[in-house]
């Protein structure tokens, strides 16, 4: 029998100065936060939904396919791969989840989790109770609203890939994607690390390893990015922009 997901730790407050709460700034749930101009009995409400988990260290199962699912998390550090595993047992990476995305919610629609999720380095998440969550949500429209939102921007992403894309279109659709929501959290859009293994990157984007390895090359060969190890540098914005843009829809 599988392991209970999202392992309980004591209860914590995320921070109080004793005049306000402050919540993580690159959480997923902070615009919805903003958007309903949450005056801090509101903030509170939020507040006693959260629990801070983790560390998960690289390797490490935050949740398998099948748990019961009783929660979702938002990423507060480390990367997340979710994947499911056929029946011939061949992994299928679904995506990797960065610092303030949120991890579960492809299992809203049933009692379980639909797939596995996996620390690719050290992870600690702020998970909130679903059922609790789904209640306040009914009081404040701008936290639904943010459900839904980060409902369909994980369809699109999956959707995105679909198409009859070469390799040179995969990979800068990728790289151009993690910049952009590593931006959109604050961070570095033109420096930052690929925390994933090649090997999950191509199986993500359904390439072979020794494809993205060369593509990876020949991009650096022409100064489009650098590369050392898992560090990352875009050089050449528009040439990549000009590649991803049928894949991304620019």
């Amino acid at each position: 029998m599988s392991r209970a997901a999202f392992p309980r730790q004591d209860q914590r407050t995320l921070a109080d100065d004793g005049n306000e709460l402050r919540f993580c700034s690159t959480c997923a749930f902070s615009q919805a936060c903003m958007d309903e101009g949450m005056d801090k009995a509101s903030l509170g409400d939020l507040h006693v939904l959260v629990e801070h988990v983790g560390p998960f260290h690289a390797g490490e199962y935050i949740f398998r396919e099948g748990d019961p699912f009783e929660a979702i998390a938002a990423v507060r550090a480390g990367t997340v791969k979710t994947s499911v595993v056929d029946r011939d047992g061949h992994e299928h990476v679904l995506g990797f989840h960065l610092p303030g995305e949120v991890i579960g919610l492809n299992a809203i629609d049933g009692d379980r989790y639909p797939c596995d999720a996996v620390a690719l380095d050290t992870v600690m998440l702020c998970r909130f109770s679903f059922p609790k969550i789904s209640v306040l949500a009914t009081r404040l429209p701008g936290l639904q609203r943010q459900l839904f939102r980060l409902l369909s921007r994980d369809i699109g992403r999956a959707a995105l890939l679909a198409g009859d894309w070469s390799a040179d279109q995969r990979m800068a659709a990728f790289l151009l994607g993690v910049s952009r929501r590593l931006a959109a959290r604050g961070f570095s859009p033109n420096r930052f690390q690929l925390t994933m293994p090649r090997t999950d990157i191509a199986n993500y984007l359904r390439l072979a390893p020794e494809t993205v390895s060369r593509v990876l090359r020949r991009f650096q060969e022409e100064g489009l990015l650098r590369v050392e190890r898992r560090e990352l540098e875009l050089l050449d914005r528009d040439a990549l922009d000009a590649l991803a843009a049928p894949v991304l829809r620019d």
